[in-house]
């Protein structure tokens, strides 16, 4: 594996250039992994990119890098103390970058020679592709994505220039990626719920879950769905629910902060039994918090969340393809349970691209409402063995539609009765009894002595920990949840009795999923790996903990 780092100052173009690096890498063959590391400004300040890549699939990040395009003196300061002894810095020639790594190259005076002086980091992205012995036959196809036309043929001849002044340095690897695609988590949610059926969307912006908004509203026309910027969170929730209760498929997006605002209308949706899904990107709170840093730190609250007791399912995504099919899945429970859905993801998985292989649309499972027979009374709340009534979108049929926020009866009706009362909430909460979550991902031997617990975007750096050190001789293995609520406990109560400890793996303070886990199960951590800083944990820093012990 390669690890780059570019950085610079917001407003130098260093998504741009990552972007441009990236596809580049990815039509050659590579696996791909891009992390974001931005603050929270819009000009100034030090944001950079993390982009890792080889010949075979990249499952987390590192912080151990072979190389440095800096774009401004800042980067090379900050970051040259993880770059690899043999690594190097690449840099303009008049930055006073004083280390013997250094790769100077006059890339702001060749931007300026082309006529446009922004065009520097297209010259340092074919400095780049000859360093690592590869072509320039993919640029113009690339460059046409990513730019204007007006701008197509300044860059191609930055690219060229940068690829002329360097020499080849690291030998190719040949990858077999290059049919695959390029997507960030916020892209592949959004494609997953227009696989699910999605026809509503609405939301108010909040980073990391704006882009999911943004993308839909890019393809709305294409995909025949109406998205609405609302007003604030209160409104993007209610105005899904009203969606749904109109007979479509609906959902918002939001993060921890929005989603307290959404609160009440959650308890709306599960009181109502109206379908609903709420995507709710992670980021450190409380408040404002650090907005444009990544943390699991609202799992507890999601479960918990709105006054008294009703069913819901939540579900942490776990990376770039499990955003799209557990999307699509998210909407497909909610309608056929009529209960509100929560996705988990958060800024490390929503703003980072990954190398996935094309999604196989036929792998999405929708379900239908029940049916209403002809001339039986319609009830929307009719009371069932499974919890699941019958469910009718106003005037689109013969009969009356009634739902309220009160308690009620069949009928849709408020009551206060007693005996209603308690036959309607176990009722709702009879729709879980038949619902079976997804087991978590096995990752290991089956003869291990650690066992590690992960959930959501946790995924990839505990898959390459856990390979690390199996390699190393170490016997590890690991659960990783995408099903976090209700719990599903067959697999982890088996592999829970064969460890000699169990290891918490988390991006939070205290341990929030272990917590769950063992309010359920009585099943302890008696270690744990946690990460707050805004900061996602790398598979080489989890290796690391687990070898000294540090747990």
């Amino acid at each position: 594996m390669y690890n780059l780092l570019i950085g610079g100052a917001a407003g130098q173009g260093i998504d741009t250039t990552a972007a441009v690096l990236e596809k580049m890498l990815k039509r050659a063959g590579y696996n791909v992994l891009t992390v974001r590391d931005v603050m929270s400004r819009v000009r100034g300040g030090h944001n950079f990119s993390l982009i890792r890549f080889g010949d075979a699939p990249v499952q987390s990040h590192a912080n151990e890098l072979d190389g440095i395009i800096a774009l401004n003196e800042e980067t090379a300061l900050l970051h040259k103390g993880d770059l690899k002894k043999d690594g190097f810095i690449l840099c303009d020639s008049g930055m006073q970058v004083d280390d013997p790594r250094a790769i100077k190259i006059a890339m702001t005076e060749m931007a300026k020679e082309i006529g446009n002086p922004k065009v520097a980091g297209t010259v340092a992205v074919g400095v780049v592709l000859k360093l690592f012995g590869e072509g320039l036959q993919n640029a113009k196809d690339v460059l046409g994505l990513s730019l204007k036309d007006k701008y197509l043929k300044v860059n191609l001849t930055a690219i060229k220039k940068g690829y002329d002044a360097a020499k080849s340095r690291y030998p190719r690897k040949n990858g077999t990626f290059g049919g695959w695609m390029n997507i960030t988590g916020s892209q592949a949610i959004a494609l997953g719920a227009i696989a699910g059926g999605l026809q509503f969307y609405a939301a108010y912006p909040m980073s990391p879950s704006t882009s999911i908004m943004e993308y839909l509203a890019s393809k709305s026309l294409e995909a025949g769905l109406v998205v609405e910027q609302a007003e604030d969170e209160i409104a993007a929730v209610n105005m899904a629910i009203g969606a749904s209760y109109a007979g479509a498929r609906a959902m918002t997006g939001t993060s921890g902060g929005g989603f307290s605002l959404m609160v009440e209308g959650l308890g709306l949706a599960g009181i109502s039994e109206t379908p609903v899904v709420i995507a709710l990107g992670q980021r450190p709170g409380p408040a404002t918090g650090l907005p444009t840093r990544t943390e699991q730190g609202d799992l507890k609250f999601v479960i918990s969340a709105s006054q008294g007791e009703f069913p819901r399912i939540v579900i942490a995504l776990k990376d770039h393809r499990d955003a799209f099919y557990g999307t699509a899945r998210a909407l497909a429970l909610a309608e056929k349970y009529q209960v509100p859905v929560i996705i988990l993801f958060d800024q490390y998985l929503a703003d980072s691209s990954a190398t996935v292989e094309p999604f196989d649309l036929k792998k999405i499972k929708n379900e239908e409402p029940l049916e209403v027979s002809e001339g039986e009374e319609y009830l929307r709340y009719r009371v069932t063995g499974s919890g699941i009534s019958p469910r009718l979108a106003p005037g689109q049929s013969g009969h009356l539609v009634c739902i309220d926020s009160d308690e009620h009866d069949e009928k849709g009706w408020i009551t206060e009765s007693a005996e209603m009362r308690s036959r309607m909430v176990d009722k709702r909460m009879r729709k879980l009894d038949t619902f079976q979550p997804a087991e978590p991902d096995f990752l290991g031997a089956e003869d291990f002595d650690i066992l590690l617990l992960g959930w959501g975007s946790m995924y990839g750096p505990i898959a390459e920990a856990v390979g690390t050190l199996n390699g190393e001789g170490k016997k590890i293995a690991a659960l990783v949840f995408g099903d976090v609520y209700p719990l599903p406990q067959k697999m982890l109560k088996e592999k829970a009795g064969k460890a000699k400890v169990i290891v918490g793996v988390e991006q939070n303070a205290t341990g929030q999923f272990a917590g769950l886990v063992r309010e359920y199960t009585g099943i302890a951590c008696g270690g744990r790996i946690l990460k707050y800083d805004g900061r996602q944990l790398t598979g080489e820093e989890i290796a690391d903990r687990l070898r000294k012990g540090a747990f």
